[in-house]
Order: structure tokens, then sequence, then C-alpha cells
């Protein structure tokens, strides 16, 4: 459930691999940031530099590294084929996870601010971060590059957004903003024609192909008033798209930079590819993922896929990712594995004695040994996880259901909202545990003087606030389980009404377990306003989750007697 954000720093030096590796050095000092990749080029002589974390982690990388690269980099000597007007150019940040683009925004701005204020180089936000229209545009906040920077910083019209507006000959300026995912992608052709993989690659890109006077291939080029090419504009918008020819494999490609996904989604791209490429003869065979993507391409990609074949997307994260694997053809050239390819499983901390990653049987004797962990709150979570599990399966049922081919998107919404609680509720079994570890951990504070008792009893209680929220969270995501289960029992397949039954049992037990472990923690917490609240809205959530419970068993009885 965490924040995480990527940053593709570019640096101004692409040639000097001991001043490259000065800088990302900085990036591996701070703990929780991957560093997943470093892309120095020779002629561009500039450096992309990908990383990504948790935003508080990621801004204060990214600000180590542009400290250092402010150090070691001397723009008065830098020549090379990119545009470029600082020693860190320009520091994107793109929102991946269960962030939004306004959030990130706010973050981009922190970073610009301090950027500003601690090294002193002016700041020019762009893209979703700027803060005028006009500098949305990142070739507009670099025009004049960094040898006409001197005069542009003596213009008020270009005053900075941080920092002071004046000329550092040295360091020169930076453009720090905040956009959408940038996705590479090929799609693969049954030919090994440059020529017609062009030719859809003009078809779907968004800036199209030059209007030609009569023969669209050997015609004129039109241009405008101008003198400018006049365009007739392709199919995808947020598309950038050429056709080219790989040796390696023998095809040829339509080469893809999917510059907002939010427009564009790349099965949307596969589906135009495939379309532009059936009308001009050729077939779509797959395609490939050049570098990474969100977890968001993959799942969207395989609800896409299931929706067209009117089957519940109420299915599990690991059954979308494969759906869309298998749809997109992203194994067609070679194996395809999402730890490799998904950003949030790259940043994955390897799990230690996970809970989730037992067996049933490995946990239940774990649950049964002398360890006090896992207790009544863990299981209490894996039961609800357990009982949403058994509607969500009634709706996938009922969604396939012969006869009911109708209803098969009322019941995959169901299921949809059945996953969501199911995989809150897995989470909730380790944090649960992880919360009683955090008390023992604070029990385990020194407590040799004043200063350090105070530290420890400030500890203590955080920490049973935390196990206090902790099953409080659970009961409230147990009990959303409820509507699902009596949706079910009501009018999902009759043939599985005992399931929902089943389902209704274990929540109501997930729920009342949750409370006692709420009550049982409160009586060590001193804030007693939260307590009192937290106890009068759990017991009202029991009260209901009982109530519920049996309007649901009601319905499940007379449907069995009937």
């Amino acid at each position: 459930m965490k924040q995480i954000i990527e940053c593709v720093p570019n640096f101004s030096e692409g040639r000097d691999l001991a001043v490259i590796q000065q800088i990302t050095d900085q990036i591996k000092t701070v703990e929780g940031v991957k560093l997943l990749d470093v892309d120095p080029g020779a002629a561009t002589n500039r450096t992309v530099v990908t990383i990504a974390g948790e935003p508080e982690q990621v801004i204060e990388a990214a600000f180590r590294a542009i400290k250092k690269a402010m150090e070691v980099i001397d723009m008065s000597k830098h020549t090379g084929a990119h545009p470029r007007f600082g020693a860190t150019d320009v520091c994107p940040l793109v929102p991946i996870s269960n962030i939004s683009m306004e959030e990130t925004v706010k973050y981009a701005h922190m970073l610009g601010e301090r950027i500003g204020k601690e090294l002193g180089i002016p700041v020019y936000c762009y893209e979703d971060a700027a803060k005028s229209p006009e500098r949305r545009n990142l070739a507009f906040c670099r025009s004049g590059e960094y040898e006409g920077l001197s005069q542009k910083l003596s213009d008020p019209a270009w005053k900075p957004d941080y920092g002071p507006a004046s000329f550092l000959p040295k360091t020169g300026a930076i453009a720090v903003g905040a956009r959408d995912f940038l996705v590479a992608y090929n799609v693969n052709l049954n030919t090994t024609s440059t020529r017609r993989a062009n030719a859809v690659a003009f078809d779907i890109r968004e800036k199209g192909r030059p209007m030609r006077e009569g023969n669209q291939v050997t015609g004129k080029i039109v241009k405008d008033e101008k003198g400018n090419p006049v365009n007739i504009p392709g199919s995808l918008k947020a598309c950038k798209a050429i056709g080219w020819f790989i040796e390696e494999y023998g095809i040829a490609q339509v080469s893809i930079n999917l510059t907002n996904i939010s427009i564009t989604p790349v099965h949307v791209a596969f589906e135009e590819a495939c379309k532009k490429a059936q009308e001009r003869g050729m077939r779509v065979t797959g395609s490939e993922l050049v570098g990474l993507a969100p977890l968001k391409v993959f799942t969207d990609a395989g609800k896409y896929f299931l929706k067209k074949q009117n089957r519940s997307v109420g299915v599990s994260e690991a059954e979308l990712i494969k759906i869309a694997v298998k749809s997109l053809g992203l194994d067609d050239l070679k194996p395809f594995n999402p730890a490799d390819k998904i950003i949030e499983y790259v940043l994955q901390e390897k799990s230690v004695n996970k809970l989730m990653d037992m067996t049933c049987t490995d946990f239940a004797n774990e649950t049964a040994s002398e360890s006090p962990a896992p207790g009544g709150g863990s299981i209490s979570a894996y039961m609800g996880a357990l009982g949403i599990a058994l509607g969500t399966m009634v709706a996938n049922l009922s969604s396939h259901k012969p006869g009911w081919d109708e209803r098969w998107e009322e019941f995959s919404d169901w299921a949809e909202k059945g996953q969501s609680i199911k995989d809150e509720l897995l989470f909730l079994v380790d944090e649960d545990t992880n919360a009683f570890n955090k008390i023992m951990d604070a029990f385990g504070l020194p407590k040799g003087n004043d200063p350090e008792k105070a530290a420890r009893t400030a500890a203590i209680q955080e920490a049973t606030k935390y196990a206090i929220e902790i099953p409080f969270r659970v009961m409230k995501k147990s009990f959303a389980a409820m509507e699902i289960l009596k949706a079910m029992a009501e009018t999902g397949n009759p043939n599985s009404v005992s399931d929902a039954g089943v389902g209704a049992l274990a929540v109501r037990s997930a729920v009342m377990g949750a409370f006692l472990n709420v009550k049982i923690n409160a009586s060590g917490l001193n804030d007693k306003a939260f307590v009192d609240s937290v106890l009068a809205e759990g017991a009202e959530i029991e009260l209901k989750a009982q109530t519920m419970e049996n309007e649901i068993l009601t319905i499940v009885n007379l449907k069995i007697n009937s």
C-alpha cells in the first residue's frame, strides 16, 4: 500500500564513467530507493538515471545526486548533441502507484524549492508542475540552452520558479517537473519491411504523416503559409512511433513511446497497431516492453482483455498479469518475467518469514507453536480474507453461469470489489504481527536514564496505538465484505449459496476477533479520547456485523430448504 514514485534525472555527462558513478553513488546512500537504470550516451554527453521508491526518499536521493552533479560537472566545458542548460538538466517525478499526479506535483515543488534555497540553482518547473501555462513545455523552459542562460536570467520574464535569478557558469539551471509515466514499447510484425512497419507507425502516432499532393507516397509534401509541412494526424494521442527492422529477431517492429499512459494505455496502442497492421495485410505476432512499467499497465490490460471476453475481472493480480502477458504477446520474442519488469515488484523487499508466503500447514503450525505471533489479530484478518474469498468465488461462478450471460458485468463488479477487500485483509495478516513486534521492540528499548525512559514510553505508546489501528482496519474491511456476501446470497448462483453463508460466518468472526484485539491493546494506551472513539465505533461495527450475519444466514437457509 506504499506510495511509489519514479524520478528520471538527466545529468550533463555521458562520457566520464567515473563522474557518473560519483553521482549515482549518492543515490545509493538513501535507504529504500532503488537505482533502476543508468544510461549514459557519449554523443549526447548525457546520462539518464532512473530511480524509484517512496516519495520522501526519492526526492532526498535526487537532491543528493543533483548536489554532487553541481560539484563534479562543469557546464562551461560541456558539449553534446542533446539540448541542455544545466549540470542536472531535467529532473521529472512520475507517479507510479497509490499516489496522484497532484500529490506528485507537490513533491516536485518541494524538491525545486530545496534546490533553489540550499544549492542556489535557478529552478524552472515544467509539465504538470509548471507554475504558468507557457512553462509546461520543457523546450520552452530550456530555450536558448546553456549558452543563452546568462542573458535569459537577466530578463524579469524569465525569473526562476525557485532559486536566484543569477547565472552559475559551472552549473547552469535545472528543470524540475512532474509527468506521467513514459512506456517504451515495441509491437512485433510478421514482416521484414521497415517501410511497412513505418506505415503502421504513421497510422497510429499522434504526429501522423505528411500530407502530400496526389499520390500519398511520392506526391509533393503540402506546406502551410509559413512553409511548415502539413501533417495528417494519426489515431492515437500521446503516442510517438517509428518502424524499424530488428536483425536479432529477423522481424520489423513498430517502436512506440507512450508519453501519457492515462491518455493512451499500452493495451489500446496494441489493439490499434493490430487493426492498422491488418488493414495493410500484416499481422501483429506479439509485443515487447522496453525497460520497466508500473503494475497498473498490466492489471488494466488484463481487465480490458477479460471484459472483451465478457468475463469477470474480479480475479487475482497474478491472473490479471498472466492474461495481459498472453494477450499482448509479451513473451513472443523471449520469456517475460513480471518480477523483473514491473516496477512495484522490483522494489519489493525480500520477505523474511512472511506469514502469507507460508503453506496453509506451516501457517497453522506456526500459530500453534509457543511463539506469541501470529495471534488472534492475524487469524482474524485471515478469517476475513477467507470469508470474502468465498463471496468473490460465488460472484465469479455466477458471472460464468450458463444462461446468465447478460449478467456477467454485474457479478464482475462484485468480484472486483471482493478481490480488493481480500487483498487488503491478506496484507493485514502480516501487518498485525508486525504491529505486535513493534510493541515488543519498544519494550526492549533502554531505560537507564530519564531521556531514555521518556523515549521508551513514547515508543511504547506509538506502537500500542498502531496495534489498535491495525485490527480496527481489519474490523472495518471485514464488515465491508458483508455487503458482497449478502448480495451473493440473494442474487448469486443458487448452487453456491452455502458458500456465501460460510463466508458470512467467517467475516463475522473476523470482525469480533479483531475487536477483541482492539480492546486488549486499548487498555495500554494513554490517549483516552482516541480509545473511547475507537471502542464506540468498534462496538457499533460488531453489532452491525452480527445483524448482517443473521440476515445472510436466514436467506441461505431459506434457499437451501426451499
